[in-house]
Formats: structure tokens, C-alpha cells, sequence
């Protein structure tokens, strides 16, 4: 197999920007979902706005503006279908906010906490208006959400411990392996440091399950990582236990963990031409998903498609290697049975 495509989203919900190449650290590609929108209610509570429960998350484009200097930039453009003639303005802010300039908040997703940062009112304001919801924006900076269950972390030596982990590490290497697994991090991506997602399931989706003249793409599946599955049969990566990906040239493997599979919502049904949820036959993709891919014994009402996983980054790689579209990617390990979604509440 080989990569086909590299993706990262900057802003959680929002659309995503493709890489030739990237960087694969303990928390997945550099500045994937480090910001996220929330909308603020009456009682001034937060709740997530993704694409599933506000679909014009799909009229902003996100594109980063390299510099010559530390302070990359993130340029978001949004345009609007429902203008009588074509619109779009741009709102640019820093990839890498300076922490200093912004006061905490703490903030939940999935019932995972994270100590975060509270974006300018004025940038929260821009979202807002175009959404039609007040907005908090936020970044997360420093921050880090834990992954919660059991079955979905990695081993400890696929996410390096944070300062004050290490005697629970050392205990956890030299314990059986019924202990519990230790603590594992992500930023705002949903349950995997990594999504990777497989071309051959794509096409059994729009080959058996859609019309010719409506497929789906597999943007609408917001993947990290896509591989072609070449030799593999569609749904094979429900298996998928370990994937080996490039080579580095000095007998290191480059790892990727799959620790379990990611379950579909509304998104998948959304028109992105439109902002809104899609009529006719794209308007039924999750439901012909649902007819016979809800093979999670742990989430049995929701459809499979794609795998979550963890890079394995050991010591002395300079935190992460690199990968790139293109490069092959070996299955080095299958799992006997499906893995089982624990997330409690999720």
C-alpha cells in the first residue's frame, strides 16, 4: 500500500488542508485541531460546534501562510452560498498564538477537560456571524486532553509520558499486561492521536451503496492519513493492529498504532457546496453505512469507517518522523477480532 493523502485541520470542524508531506508526533500531525469553536448558550454553557450540528462549518476554507520567521500564519476563508452574488472575506491569525496575550479557559470535548486558551472576542465575533451563533474560540495551546477508556490508548511507549508520569510508566512496563494502561493525550481530535482511512472501503461505499453520478468523497470523512489499501480487501483496516509506514534508511521502523475504530455521525451527510445537510442520495450516506457497518460491539448503533491511531516516537527521534504522500505502508500487525470502543459516554 501507499499514502495517497496527508490532511490536517487546524480548526476542528472546519475544512481541512492537504500536505505533501508532514511531521508525525505522539499527538498526530503539528497543529491538527489545536483550535476549536464553540457555541455559547443562554445559560453560558459551551457545547462543540462540529460539522454533523452545524453544517456551514463546511463553507470555511483553512489555509496555513508559511513565514520566514517563527509566526506562520492561518488563513480562514469563508464563503457564503446564500449570498446572491459570489462572497467570501478572510480572517488571518496566528498558527501559534502567544500564550501570554490570552486567558485560560477550560473547556470539555467528549467529557475529556482541557486547560485552554480563550481566542480575541473580535475573532470569536467573525465566526459567529457567519455560523449565526455566538462563539467562543479557542486554542489549546499547552493544553491536552486525556484519552479516557481503556482500549482506545496506545501502549506507553507509543506516547511518551508528560513530566510527573514517569514512576506509573516504569510500573507499567514492568507489570502485566492486565494492568491498566497509563495515561494517553491528544489535542481536540476526537479519540486517536490519528485518523487513517482506506481507499479500497471508499470504493466499495460508492461503488455498492451509491449511484454512480452521486459518490461520496473522502473529505467527508476527514481523515489524517489515506492509503490506498493496494492487496487489501474494503473494511480489511477494521483488523489493523500496527502499520509500518516509509523507511528511515537506518533500520528504525516508522510505527503507527491502531487502537480503535472511528464511528460515523450526521457529517457524513452534509452537502459542503451548500452548508447544509444534503438531499437525495448523499443526503443517505450514513444510513447506508448503517445497514451493515455498526461492527463495534462497543458502539453498536453508530457505522465504521477508519481506524485511530498512535505514532510510535521513541527516543532520540526529535520528537516525531516524517511521512509523505507516497510513501508505502506495510499492515505488520492484525488483530483477531475487532476492537471494542470504550469511551464512557461517548
Amino acid at each position: 500500500m501507499k499514502i495517497t493523502s496527508l490532511h490536517v485541520y487546524p480548526i476542528k470542524g472546519l475544512r481541512g488542508i492537504s500536505l505533501p508531506s508532514t511531521l508525525l508526533t505522539p499527538l498526530g500531525i503539528p497543529h491538527d485541531r489545536t483550535f476549536m469553536l464553540f457555541e455559547l448558550k443562554p445559560d453560558a454553557t459551551l457545547t462543540k460546534i462540529q460539522i454533523d450540528s452545524h453544517p456551514r462549518c463546511a463553507r470555511f476554507w483553512q489555509e496555513i501562510i508559511p513565514s520566514d520567521s517563527d509566526s506562520d500564519q492561518l488563513a480562514i476563508t469563508f464563503r457564503d452560498p446564500d449570498s446572491p452574488a459570489p462572497s467570501e472575506d478572510t480572517l488571518t491569525i496566528p498558527l501559534t498564538p502567544a500564550l501570554p496575550d490570552l486567558s485560560p479557559i477550560t473547556v470539555s470535548l467528549h467529557g475529556s477537560p482541557a486547560a485552554a486558551y480563550r481566542m480575541p472576542d473580535a475573532h470569536a465575533t467573525w465566526f459567529g456571524a457567519r455560523l449565526g451563533v455566538p462563539v467562543v474560540f479557542v486554542y489549546l495551546g499547552d493544553g491536552r486532553r486525556e484519552v479516557l477508556g481503556s482500549t482506545l490508548r496506545p501502549p506507553a511507549a507509543a506516547t511518551p509520558a508528560p513530566r510527573g508520569w514517569l514512576s506509573s510508566v516504569t510500573s507499567y512496563l514492568g507489570g502485566s499486561a492486565e494492568e491498566e494502561k497509563p495515561p494517553a493525550y491528544l489535542t481536540f481530535t476526537d479519540a486517536g492521536a490519528l485518523l487513517v482511512t482506506s481507499e479500497v472501503s471508499l470504493h466499495e461505499i460508492n461503488t455498492t451503496r451509491l449511484p454512480a453520478d452521486s459518490p461520496t468523497g473522502m473529505f467527508k470523512f476527514r481523515p489524517n492519513v489515506v492509503v490506498d489499501g493496494e492487496g487489501e480487501e474494503a473494511w480489511a483496516e477494521d483488523f489493523w493492529g500496527e502499520l509500518e509506514v516509509g523507511g528511515t534508511g537506518d533500520g528504525r521502523r516508522n510505527k503507527v498504532l491502531l487502537t480503535g475504530n472511528c464511528v460515523r455521525c450526521m457529517s457524513l451527510n452534509v452537502d459542503y457546496e451548500t452548508g447544509k445537510m444534503a438531499t437525495g442520495e448523499l443526503g443517505t450516506v450514513l444510513k447506508k453505512l448503517a445497514r451493515d457497518r455498526r461492527v463495534d460491539p462497543g458502539h453498536r448503533w453508530s457505522p465504521v469507517f477508519g481506524r485511530y491511531g498512535f505514532p510510535v516516537v521513541g527516543e532520540g527521534e526529535g520528537g516525531g518522523f516524517v511521512v509523505g504522500v507516497g510513501d508505502e505502508v506495510m499492515v505488520t500487525r492484525r488483530n483477531e477480532e475487532r476492537t471494542r470502543w470504550d469511551w464512557p459516554g461517548m
